[in-house]
């Protein structure tokens, strides 16, 4: 079911509409956590301070494909609010090229870049081989996750957060699943716990699309919705590469940080990574209300409802404080 963003009252809109990727988002880090246990009790300490330094670098790589997808579904909720089924494909379609150009590229400097930058940051001779292992094999799974994302995304812009929900929810079953299977059945060793991720991101991937061109109609693409002018994925680039970079910057702060614990040893960092898990907890209101009001200002900016979006920002602020306070508490 989609949900038309340009009507209602702003602040009960957004609420609505933010609580399912809310929830996703808690549910995500919850089965991240669940990742960290297994790691620390079926293989070692070292195992898990190994995985937890691996938290910044993955933040850059990762981050920048939350944010690109998100970017490119703006896009797309702005012509889903103008009532552009046409645009809405070509959209989709666009975002598809440019996802698989681009999951090409980052997988090649991710995985080249990988260990200088473990070695960059003063990663415990101890611990690198676990951080190496674990996230080069996320990274060779790249294009799942971009997928995984941009599918989310496309759902979301067109009104529709509950379904990225139960999508993320299997994708977190079959996480913890392939997890066991791939660490203490397989004997993967860290590795099989980036292997976990990709598969499981994969196979929900695979789904979100299966769902999303059978359910809804107005996003079944055609050959001829590849065929775009060059300015309209020049338009997508504009929003999408913009919202990957303050991911990204954001993240190199967090490496800053990350070299500097990785200074006071690998019990620091394990004792880090198991903090962090519950710290980000705190931290998911603000993302899902930001991944929210995206999608709201897109739609109703293609709508030409531009009070409409003063009205929903200042209210989504107000949200935002108080999820703060309440983060606080």
């Amino acid at each position: 079911m989609t949900r038309d963003l340009t009507v209602g009252k702003p602040l009960k809109t957004i609420v609505l509409f933010t609580l399912p990727i809310f929830v996703g988002n808690v549910f995500q880090q919850l089965y991240s956590m669940i990742d960290a246990i297994i790691v620390g009790h079926t293989i070692s300490n070292d195992a898990l301070a190994g995985v937890g330094a691996t938290g910044a670098i993955s933040f850059l790589v990762i981050g920048f494909v939350q944010g690109l997808t998100a970017g490119f579904a703006v896009k797309t909720s702005q012509l889903f609010g103008a009532k552009d089924e046409d645009g809405v494909r070509r959209s989709i379609a666009s975002s598809l090229l440019l996802c698989a150009a681009l999951s090409v590229a980052l997988t090649a400097v991710a995985v080249l870049t990988t260990m200088p930058l473990l070695k960059l940051m003063n990663t415990h001779p101890d611990i690198i081989g676990y951080s190496y292992d674990y996230i080069v094999t996320v990274y060779w799974g790249l294009t799942a996750t971009v997928f995984y994302n941009m599918a989310s995304s496309v759902m979301r812009a067109i009104g529709d957060s509950r379904t990225p929900l139960i999508f993320l929810i299997a994708a977190a079953v079959l996480n913890v699943a392939f997890d066991f299977l791939f660490i203490v059945a397989f004997k993967m060793g860290v590795a099989g716990a980036g292997w976990a991720t990709t598969l499981s991101q994969a196979l929900s991937a695979i789904g979100c699309f299966i769902y999303l061109f059978a359910k809804f109609k107005k996003c079944r693409i055609k050959r001829e919705h590849f065929k775009n002018p060059f300015k309209f994925y020049r338009k997508h680039l504009a929003i999408g590469l913009p919202m990957a970079l303050q991911f990204s910057i954001t993240a190199v702060g967090v490496m800053v940080q990350q070299t500097a614990l990785n200074g006071l040893g690998k019990s620091a960092v394990t004792a880090y990574t198991a903090a962090s898990k519950i710290d980000n907890l705190a931290a998911q209101p603000l993302y899902a209300l930001g991944s929210a009001v995206a999608t709201y200002c897109g739609q109703n900016y293609g709508a030409g409802n531009i009070e409409r979006i003063r009205k929903g920002v200042r209210v989504s602020m107000l949200a935002g404080v108080v999820c703060s306070l309440a983060g606080l508490a």
